[in-house]
């Protein structure tokens, strides 16, 4: 199919949109628009960060899976408790693929379910003794821990139970950062407001616990790798290009990372923002108390971590200048072979990508380094200076959603035709079905890492290995098969 032009979008959108009643159809329309480059604010385009509409399959998380299964989740030595029912702490075990190094149950916990298995009795006459015991359990069974997270569920924010009175008194009992998280499920529009109830738990309760200790040796050299999780190794590609080029590598927030690196994070020179939209609130603070500068970086495919490399050298003397351009080189003959080997069956290939976090923007390079298009792309839980950043990534006249509906993404995907589909496990087996080679790229299907250039050689044989998959013609997209559907019934307000 040929690349739409801006007219044909529009029409494609309000077609799109006539199934809705007139209310939810003027709400829809906010969040579906046509790229343009021209613009400085995608503001002026399309509105995100608002409450998802009532009655729409949307496929956005809550504030509790931000806190917990994105930020705080991945710290190794801590246990985090999810204080509530079993099922938010049972679902959210594991699921992202945050790889870590230790022994799980000595002294890493990542993969681990520590939950207070909220009942009936526990709403009706409330949780804070249960929580102090299992607190007290958590202590004798794993000794080892470094610190307690409590991540609040929806049940606990309802009842009022004051989880910050128990923490201070078995932080004085044990002698051991316990932070409380209040990140209830029904706080905010998204799990985006969990990523920044995380980072101020982190910054009332960590971050200060070693200013004014000088104990640690600094380096004119020293960073700090934020928003990060380490996906399928992901930080640990990032931290190889880094230190290959002569940093030194203090923090992984949070991915493989500990409690200790959380607290020294303030002795670093610079800090680097990979998950801008989860962890920038914490970036901000540490500039404005600690006058760390902070900086975004992509290392998705070699387009991107050449630029991405030079900018951060930037900040230091030649010293490292010279050696982002040595790792730049070293790694020269090694991408090069891998688009030689993948670009001619993947040129010209469309993409649309609806994902999280930071995905829908710095991805694209690395499909463009192979000579793919994405022709569309989205947040679950952007703010508007997410889409600032993505409008210059993307091309004219592309699709731009926000919270995109099921029913919407399935029709765009219908009518845009691409290639491949991008997005996550509630997404997945609902175009494969549909003939649609698709992606995970949450957590990148059980691959990975797609980080660094090592990371790009398997995101291009993933890629590849998808859409080129003799499996495909086993049977047909729905725009390949002869049958004609009927118009879709519109919905009654």
């Amino acid at each position: 199919m040929a690349a739409m032009t801006r007219e044909e979008t529009e029409a494609l959108i309000q077609e799109v949109l006539e199934v809705y009643p007139e209310k939810a159809k003027a709400d829809r329309a906010k969040h579906l628009a046509i790229n343009d480059q021209s613009l400085e604010k995608s503001n002026k385009c399309i509105t995100s960060n608002r409450k998802s509409l009532p009655g729409v399959m949307t496929i956005r998380g809550c504030a509790y899976a931000g806190s917990k299964g994105v930020v705080w989740g991945p710290i190794k030595d801590m246990i985090h408790i999810s204080h509530g029912p079993v099922g938010c702490g049972q679902y959210s075990r594991a699921g992202r693929r945050n790889y870590y190094v230790g022994t799980t149950g000595v002294n890493t916990f990542g993969t681990m379910n520590f939950t207070s298995d909220f009942t009936e009795k526990d709403i009706v006459f409330g949780g804070d003794k249960k929580l102090a015991k299992c607190i007290d359990e958590i202590e004798t069974l794993f000794p080892l821990n470094k610190g307690i997270s409590i991540q609040s569920e929806c049940p606990i924010g309802l009842i009022g139970d004051d989880i910050e009175a128990v923490s201070k008194v078995k932080n004085k009992e044990y002698n051991k950062t316990i932070v409380p998280v209040r990140c209830e499920g029904f706080r905010g529009v998204s799990q985006s407001l969990g990523h920044h109830i995380a980072n101020d738990a982190i910054r009332d309760w960590v971050l200060e616990n070693r200013d004014g200790d000088e104990s640690f040796p600094t380096t004119p050299y020293d960073v700090a790798v934020i928003g990060d999780y380490n996906i399928g190794g992901d930080a640990w590609a990032s931290r190889t290009l880094l230190e290959e080029m002569g940093l030194r590598v203090v923090a992984q927030w949070s991915g493989d990372g500990t409690i200790a690196e959380i607290e020294k994070t303030p002795k670093v020179k610079l800090n680097l923002i990979h998950c801008y939209r989860s962890m920038n609130y914490i970036a901000r603070h540490m500039e404005e108390k600690y006058n760390i500068p902070w900086i975004e970086y992509n290392f998705f495919g070699p387009t991107k971590i050449a630029e991405s490399l030079r900018r951060i050298a930037a900040h230091f003397d030649d010293t490292i200048k010279e050696g982002a351009e040595r790792v730049i080189k070293r790694y020269e003959a090694e991408y090069e072979a891998v688009i030689a080997k993948y670009k001619p069956r993947l040129e010209g290939k469309r993409v649309m990508l609806y994902i999280g976090g930071l995905r829908p923007r710095h991805v694209i390079g690395a499909y463009e380094d192979l000579g793919m298009e994405v022709v569309g792309t989205g947040y679950e839980f952007g703010h508007n200076d997410d889409y600032d950043r993505t409008i210059k990534e993307m091309g004219n006249a592309t699709l731009l959603y926000d919270d995109v509906t099921g029913y919407e993404f399935e029709e765009f995907v219908k009518r845009v035709q691409p290639d491949l589909v991008g997005s996550g496990i509630k997404e997945k087996y609902i175009f494969q079905k549909m003939g649609v080679p698709f992606r995970q790229m949450h957590s990148w299907d059980y691959s990975g890492p797609y980080h660094g250039y090592d990371g790009f050689a398997i995101f291009a044989r993933d890629m590849d290995m998808t859409i080129n998959n003799p499996c495909w013609k086993s049977f047909k997209a729905p725009w390949k098969t002869e049958a004609t559907e009927s118009e879709p019934v519109k919905a009654v307000a």
